[in-house]
């Protein structure tokens, strides 16, 4: 399903050298010994997740696609980033048919959110509002905000039946008010964060009334689970990308690059950088996550990376056949010169412009790549995807000899926001 390319590393990576390494990591994984296991709900959760509820999740979506207009998500970190990174990804960056996603709860920027609200104002909408407490501050605003909006609009009673809310299953703020105001609720699973959450309802409910096929996308998970459930170094991708990352960051490489060439993977990057920067960045350790996309950002980036400080190696995510097709045409007069690529297609021009840059980048510039490849991008292979890039960031962050699945540098900011806020008892 996935190819993992290890030849322009320009080093000659001997994999068994991690075996033992491997070996006893997969064993903490899988006996769930290691730091922060009671996080640890992922691992198993494409075969063990509740098939009434998602059933449950298909029908609703339904209900929601064929009475309204824009489903407002209202979430922040990995309660929105998985779900919009999929959206993207398989409908593509325009959405002019069908129902509208709007994401809201991820911002304090005054003129977004109001953006959205006039957007909305005149529009019959639905908000899909996900989080374990409700209280986590910027999803709270936004929640409050649309929910009087919808209220004044349509009434309490109408309301009700266009919130639907994802959280815990027996406590929290939100919680409360589901049960108090009979919102459809979803139980989102306290063994898995926020960075793993995307198989859960706080990916699914959204992706579903999106029109994307979950069964399909938790197919793929699960066949990457069965998959990648083993300790072969020699054999198992997911950890041979693992240690890939591993070593560079052993062999002084501090950030390693996402890179796609497909603008309608920016979000997928985003989602990349949450899960490895959160699980990762800790006790002053970690390779620092970031993206890129080609060609667009060689336009800007690709002078450093080729000859810039040699601090960094490339993820390439190469999606080897994309999903539609444009055929440059002929022109007579050719003033741009572009007639030797008539009758083109432009993918042939964007592989060969990944193939060009990728020689540029390993052999002119010295820059290490890892490629990932897979034929095609659709809701099985991102499933698959997704859960490759999960397992194989719980075996980066247990070689890094951290907790891969704690945030303490977020509570900091936290406690410092209420204080400043004047909320009591900060």
């Amino acid at each position: 399903m996935v190819k993992v390319d290890s030849t322009h590393l320009n080093v000659k990576f001997d994999f068994a050298s991690y075996a033992e390494k491997v070996a006893n990591v997969n064993e903490m994984i899988a006996n769930r010994t290691g730091a922060g296991n009671d996080y640890l709900g992922w691992y198993k959760y494409p075969e063990t997740y509740n098939k009434a509820e998602a059933e449950e999740i298909k029908k609703y979506a339904k209900y929601v696609r064929e009475n309204y207009e824009v489903l407002v998500v209202c979430g922040i970190g990995g309660s929105y980033l998985g779900a919009r990174a999929a959206m993207e990804a398989i409908n593509g960056l325009r959405q002019d048919k069908g129902l509208e996603i709007i994401f809201l709860g991820q911002t304090f920027s005054t003129d977004y959110v109001y953006d959205v609200l006039e957007y909305i104002k005149d529009k019959k909408f639905a908000i899909n509002v996900i989080s374990k407490s409700g209280t986590t501050t910027e999803t709270a605003i936004a929640f409050r905000l649309v929910k009087k909006l919808l209220e004044e609009k349509v009434g309490k009673k109408e309301a009700r039946k266009a919130i639907f809310a994802t959280t815990d299953p027996e406590k929290g703020a939100l919680k409360q008010l589901s049960t108090q105001e009979g919102y459809v609720t979803f139980v989102l699973p306290g063994d898995v964060g926020g960075r793993y959450s995307v198989f859960t309802p706080v990916g699914l409910f959204p992706l579903a009334c999106a029109g994307i096929d979950v069964d399909a996308l938790m197919k793929g998970a699960y066949d990457a689970m069965v998959e990648f459930d083993n300790a072969d170094i020699n054999t198992n991708k997911c950890y041979q990308y693992a240690v890939i990352r591993d070593y560079f960051y052993r062999n002084n490489k501090q950030v390693e690059m996402f890179v796609t060439y497909e603008p309608r993977f920016v979000q997928l990057g985003e989602w990349f950088k949450q899960l490895y920067g959160e699980s990762e960045g800790k006790e002053h350790k970690g390779l620092l996550p970031d993206s890129a996309t080609f060609s667009t950002d060689l336009h800007s980036l690709g002078q450093f990376i080729q000859d810039g400080s040699p601090v960094l190696f490339e993820t390439l995510f190469i999606v080897k056949n994309p999903n539609n097709k444009v055929v440059i045409p002929h022109d007579d007069d050719n003033l741009d010169g572009l007639n030797y690529l008539e009758n083109k297609d432009l993918a042939f021009v964007n592989e060969k412009a990944y193939l060009g840059t990728l020689d540029a980048h390993v052999n002119t510039g010295g820059v290490p790549n890892v490629i990932l490849e897979v034929e095609k991008l659709d809701a099985y292979t991102l499933g698959y995807m997704f859960y490759f890039f999960m397992k194989a960031c719980g075996m980066s962050a247990y070689l890094l000899e951290v907790n891969p699945f704690n945030q303490p540098g977020v509570e900091v900011y936290k406690k410092n926001m209420f204080h400043l806020l004047g909320k009591k008892g900060y």
